[in-house]
């Protein structure tokens, strides 16, 4: 398959994009390698890809590994996606650029609108315009919000979010399914609790815990 991979230079999406290029599928790589956290770790994961640890310039599609193209590109950009679209015929698209963050959207709403909305619309107007059924994106666990029934399950009502950030994926959630009823497209999403491991985000707990240890700082625990 050729799939279409958009936040490639986050934990998630770049150990993905390296599945899909060892089991042979072809790859198109997407971020905007923005300053969220440090651009740095995300150009590293991009050198696993064979692309280089430079910052590349904005809109230009660079080869990676055998299969892989990667294009730095904001998905919030309306006009580069449907260029994007129009120029590859995608089998699947894996939707996982968004912005992060649960406080992060207290002080930098804007930012979850332009990439978590605009983005995910753009996504899926690309989706329809060009055919392509098959989407996967990333929601999140934070959808559930005030949910006290625990453990959380699919079918728990998500109405009640206590953030920003989560009202966004809420709504990526009832984007895909107005396209799915309306155009046919089949939107798998995920609702993600905390992931880690190797590579992973400089701005998630275990992350934030092992720097303090090793650095011997106090643990900063929120709520």
């Amino acid at each position: 398959m050729k799939t279409l991979v958009t936040g490639a230079a986050g934990f998630i999406g770049n150990a993905l994009s390296l599945r899909l290029l060892r089991e042979g599928h072809e790859v198109f790589a997407l971020d905007s390698i923005n300053d969220y956290y440090t651009p740095a770790l995300k150009l590293a994961r991009l050198a696993r890809l064979g692309l280089g640890k430079e910052m590349p310039a904005y809109g230009e599609v660079l080869e990676g590994t055998e299969g892989l193209r990667f294009v730095r590109m904001e998905h919030n950009d309306r006009e580069g996606m449907e260029r994007l679209f129009a120029d590859n015929a995608f089998d699947c698209v894996v939707n996982l650029g968004a912005q992060a963050g649960v406080r992060y959207s207290l002080e930098n709403p804007h930012a979850y609108i332009d990439s978590n909305i605009t983005g995910f619309l753009n996504v899926l107007e690309g989706c329809r315009q060009r055919g392509c059924q098959r989407l996967v994106y990333a929601s999140s666990s934070s959808v559930y919000g005030g949910n006290e029934s625990v453990p959380f399950r699919e079918t728990d009502r998500v109405d009640s979010p206590v953030s920003l950030y989560a009202a966004t994926k809420k709504s990526n959630e009832l984007m895909a399914g107005v396209y799915a009823h309306l155009f046919g497209i089949r939107p798998t999403g995920l609702r993600f609790f905390t992931v880690y491991g190797p590579w992973g985000s400089t701005d998630m707990a275990p992350v934030l815990f092992y720097d303090a240890i090793i650095h011997g700082l106090e643990l900063r625990l929120l709520n």
